[in-house]
């Protein structure tokens, strides 16, 4: 064992400020320790700062979230009286502060690697060999060996002083099954629910959105419950207008159980019937009338509460106290607001959907005007930035004060609402389209922190730990806890991210188990054959990449192969030309710039013998790159604007501003398998390509990314030898 655990031990050194904090940390939540209530306000509360500072303090001194640490002192605790003996795992769960035996086994499962009931009394070798081949793991099961308090009580304090970021655990390997998508994933859910759409019983079609909102809401409540599985909002409105019997509906969405409901509003009173059935057997289970005057926005979401958890109730769903937590919380006291509000959300979604700026215009309005009836609307700030980050994203990109005006809209949340993880989300998804890469993670940690539940923060974290991180067990992990949490709706999205990062590293079975799980559950063909383009680029089989590209293109002209496809062994001059053509048409229609294919674009009309217009896309692709990096832009931290630029200098025959800039590209920690297909083939450094320099740059390329595919299978292995189910 290291010395530093001996001189702590021993208490021969003074505490640092920093080993006080935690350590005074650490005996509140000792002190709280069976209050499964007990959470990160309470937390900040006792501590006596707020819940900002104490989240931006914990994450400084070891860059763990205030509900990861509270979690972990929990978990370690747990693990340290399982391994003495003296209670079972159930009593174990409530002693340490779970609201239930079966969700203390997720977490600890999740944490270490293996359920509570492997943990054998008194003998934790077998467990420490799994940490000690375990990556950035500071944790030693052999301590909890020590029985007396004069030992146990310091060690726990000092590995939470100096533990690692724990190594996250995979969950079962997706199988092809759309009914048991997210089972798969890690929840486990034993029953799948679909909410059909509410029918509006009112005289005024104007009250639609009322009622939709209310199914909205209900909706999202059920999603954020473990055990179930939530058919996607997108699926259950192909029954909107049309009738069919609740068997062939719920064998359509794979569920097993159906929502029905009707409403209507009258004046300031809404009346809602709810039921819910047994799809198979077409069996009402329960069935329950709400009337409720609209005075407060409070009783919206008290009505919407009490279904939730009356259909949970039923379906013997267990609901955690964050759950219920979620469920009450009211965004705003004034109903007008509340009102306005979600009518700018039913525009924002037109926006995004379309980029009809009158839909924009109209979002801004409606949510200005919530915020002009209550100035302490959190989530219409948030919102608010969303549709400026939307509109604008493009237009600022290289000005100095790109995405300000979100920072700032979030911010005024966060200081309204300090629990409000939308706003945290825009915080960390704008500091990492500006390169702060450290002030981004924090964000997502936090908004993580609030709701472990919020895939989108997941996914991001996912792409920033493998695209600029170069941590692909992160990342993976993140990206699977995007998929294990999201709405159904965007289960494929999320599925698609993480193909990306397993074909990244080379694993190329699991990249198409994964294409192929978001196929079925959308049944986007362009999109899939793309997906599968993608993988034969990557093996370098270029002509089949070119093929289902070209299929792609024929079943979704929105997908096609990318210029740089045509580009290989036996060029595709005039096919690459014609890309390049509908690559500037895209870009016209939806207003995007070309940040990182000018120089693509303006190679094929080189070939094509447009010389002048092949000039002026270099150009635009040089000035591109050369903002991106004086802006600290995205582009320049993934290394990509260096790498561009040094293609450029190549083709233009300026050698040495070439390794200038491959110098630096060269840096990187990884790099993905379609970076190196791209390189190793790619027409614009034909001039240097038989460099020693450039060949030993393109060794080494390859012997990273093998040296991270081999760390990702050793954690893939070490998982499933410790019982995760991968």
């Amino acid at each position: 064992m290291p010395d530093c655990y001996f001189r702590f031990l021993s208490m021969s050194e003074p505490f640092t400020k920093d080993q006080i904090f935690i350590r005074k940390l650490t005996e509140i939540i000792e002190a709280n320790l069976a209050n499964e209530k007990f959470g990160v306000d309470e937390l900040a509360e006792e501590s006596g700062i707020s819940l900002y500072k104490l989240s931006h303090k914990l994450y400084a001194i070891n860059k763990k979230t205030v509900n990861q640490f509270i979690r972990e002192v929990r978990l370690n605790k747990a693990l340290e009286m399982l391994l003495e003996g003296d209670y079972t795992a159930s009593e174990v769960a409530y002693k340490t502060g779970f609201s239930s035996p079966a969700y203390f086994t997720k977490r600890f499962h999740e944490h270490f690697g293996y359920p509570p009931g492997k943990v054998k009394v008194g003998d934790s070798d077998g467990m420490a060999q799994y940490y000690n081949n375990q990556p950035s793991v500071g944790y030693d099961p052999k301590i909890y060996k020590r029985k007396t308090n004069l030992f146990s009580y310091p060690v726990i304090i000092f590995l939470t002083v100096v533990i690692s970021v724990m190594v996250y655990l995979f969950y079962p390997v997706f199988t092809k099954d759309f009914s048991k998508a997210k089972s798969d994933t890690g929840i486990n859910p034993t029953k799948s629910i679909a909410v059909l759409p509410f029918k509006n019983l009112g005289d005024n079609p104007a009250d639609q959105y009322f009622i939709d909102g209310i199914m909205d809401e209900i909706f999202i409540n059920l999603s954020r419950i473990h055990d179930l599985r939530v058919v996607s909002r997108t699926s259950v409105e192909q029954f909107r207008n049309k009738s069919g019997s609740i068997p062939e509906i719920g064998k359509k969405l794979h569920a097993d159980y159906i929502v029905e409901a009707s409403g209507q509003k009258y004046g300031n009173t809404v009346r809602l019937r709810v039921q819910l059935i047994e799809a198979s057997k077409d069996k009402h289970l329960w069935a329950e009338s709400y009337e409720q005057a609209i005075t407060e926005t409070k009783d919206i979401f008290e009505i919407q509460s009490r279904i939730a958890r009356s259909i949970a109730s039923q379906l013997h769903a267990t609901i955690t106290i964050d759950d219920q937590e979620f469920m009450n919380k009211v965004p705003t006291a004034n109903l007008t607001a509340y009102d306005l509000y979600k009518k700018g959300n039913e525009f924002q979604k037109q926006y995004v959907e379309t980029r009809n700026l009158n839909t924009y215009a109209k979002a801004v309005t409606l949510y200005k005007a919530a915020l002009g009836i209550d100035s302490s609307f959190a989530r219409a700030y948030s919102d608010l930035a969303s549709v400026y980050l939307a509109r604008y994203y493009w237009e600022t990109y290289f000005k100095e004060d790109f995405l300000d005006s979100c920072l700032v809209l979030a911010s005024i949340a966060i200081s309204f609402d300090d629990r409000i993880e939308e706003a945290y989300h825009m915080m960390g998804r704008c500091y990492f389209e500006k390169g702060d890469i450290e002030k981004s993670l924090f964000n997502f940690n936090i908004a993580l922190e609030i709701n472990p539940d919020f895939s989108d923060a997941w996914a991001y974290q996912g792409y920033l730990f493998t695209s600029v991180k170069d941590d692909y067990i992160r990342g993976i992990d993140s990206y699977r806890k995007s998929v294990s949490t999201g709405p159904p709706e965007y289960l494929p999205t999320l599925l698609r991210g993480l193909g990306q990062a397993y074909l990244d590293v080379g694993f190329i079975e699991e990249a198409k188990n994964c294409y192929d799980q978001a196929y079925q559950m959308d049944g986007d063909v362009g999109l899939h054959l793309f997906n599968l383009s993608d993988i034969e680029y990557c093996l370098e089989n270029f002509e089949e990449a070119i093929r289902l590209g070209n299929e792609a293109e024929k079943a979704d002209s929105l997908y096609f192969p990318e210029t740089s496809y045509y580009y290989g062994p036996g060029e595709h001059t005039s096919e690459a030309f014609l890309q390049a053509q509908k690559l500037l048409r895209r870009f016209d229609r939806s207003g995007t710039k070309d940040l990182n294919q000018a120089h693509r674009i303006g190679y094929a009309f080189w070939k094509a013998g447009k010389y002048k217009e092949a000039d002026m896309f270099f150009k635009m692709q040089i000035k591109n790159s050369q903002e991106s990096i004086k802006l600290k832009r995205y582009m320049s931290i993934y290394k990509g604007a260096y790498y561009d630029l040094a293609a450029i200098y190549a083709f233009l025959g300026e050698k040495e501003m070439a390794y200038q800039y491959l110098d630096e590209f060269s840096k990187k920690r990884f790099y993905p398998l379609w970076w190196i297909t791209l390189s190793k083939h790619d027409p614009l450094f034909n001039s240097i390509r038989n460099d020693v320099k450039f060949q030993k740059i393109l060794q080494e390329m390859q012997l990273k990314n093998k040296a991270e595919s081999e760390r990702v299978k050793k954690w893939i292995e070490l998982n499933r030898e410790y019982g995760s189910g991968i």
